[in-house]
């Protein structure tokens, strides 16, 4: 089967009746279009032009090969039609999908540094937790995820675009919050305000206190971190909350920060997507801009 570009050259040469012609239209040498029908000529196995000092015309066999040529070339320009058509359309929109923490506290700054280089294209959010930003990506629902669980599930490839630290919380007048520091193993027994199972930051507690006993079961479950927050403020009992969700609430007091010795919270925040599928058009972009904009949350508890 010869190749595109050679049966352009064809039929070149039949609509000019030169090849030296064809040869500038289609932006080659002579001898380099002289080449090419060699070619042509050996692979099929017929001779397809006759030269003579007026010029080159087809031989019958060269008429009956551009006449199949003219529709591979037009069924080849259809194609690139598509394709192109199908870019437009992904570079148009952005399906992203976010745990809930990613999406209330990083994306807006992510998505206004995207809107920068790509003020046309639409990106449409979702928010849940980690599992259910994973089974989405898994689906083809959305082009992009992020998830707060410290694993990647089977079937996604990752990349680290942010670090995060857990913090046990209390309201000020709750007793942990009187003390200095507590125990892994007083974590893991005490009932606390926790997030849905599938939740990353449950996940994440869960593995840390694994070794300690194990997560209890929770005093309350809630589906979103401003509604945990909600619930340790007004006293109902502790939780494990990311920092930047309730950074300005420690600043402000209406929540104490309580160490945990020995305990490492600290994890990361990844993008995922389809395993060997790598993110194009603006997923790739937005993508960049999340590992390059991400800020880190205030200062960490060190392990103690």
């Amino acid at each position: 089967m010869p190749d595109l570009p050679n049966l352009e050259l064809l039929l070149a040469v039949a609509r000019l009746g030169s090849l030296g012609r064809a040869a500038r239209e289609v932006g080659i040498s002579q001898p380099g279009a002289s080449a090419r029908v060699r070619v042509m000529e050996t692979r099929i196995g017929v001779g397809l032009l006759e030269r003579s000092p007026n010029g080159s015309r087809l031989t019958r066999a060269g008429v009956l090969v551009c006449g199949w040529a003219a529709r591979v070339v037009e069924a080849a320009e259809s194609m690139d039609a598509g394709i192109e058509s199908l870019r437009g359309e992904r570079d148009d929109r952005l399906r992203v999908a976010a745990s809930l923490t990613v999406a209330e506290h990083l994306l807006p700054g992510w998505m206004v540094a995207l809107r920068g280089d790509r003020p046309d294209t639409v990106v449409s959010l979702s928010a849940d937790n980690s599992r259910a930003v994973a089974e989405k990506v898994l689906r083809g629902e959305v082009d992009l995820g992020f998830v707060e669980s410290d694993t990647v599930p089977p079937g996604l490839d990752a990349a680290v675009v942010a670090r995060d630290e857990l913090v046990v919380v209390a309201a000020p007048n709750h007793a942990w919050a009187r003390r200095s520091r507590v125990r892994p193993e007083e974590l893991a027994a005490a009932r606390l305000i926790l997030r849905e199972a599938g939740s990353g930051a449950r996940q994440v507690l869960a593995g840390v206190l694994e070794p300690h006993g194990g997560l209890a079961g929770p005093l309350l479950e809630l589906p979103s971190s401003t509604a945990v927050k909600a619930a340790v403020v007004v006293g109902a009992g502790p939780a494990v909350l990311s920092r930047l969700a309730v950074e300005e609430d420690l600043q402000a007091r209406r929540l104490v920060a309580v160490r945990v010795a020995g305990l490492d919270l600290r994890r990361s925040l990844r993008a995922v997507w389809p395993a060997g599928q790598r993110p194009q058009g603006p997923a790739r972009d937005l993508l960049s801009k999340a590992r390059t904009t991400s800020r880190t949350p205030g200062p960490r508890s060190a392990p103690r």
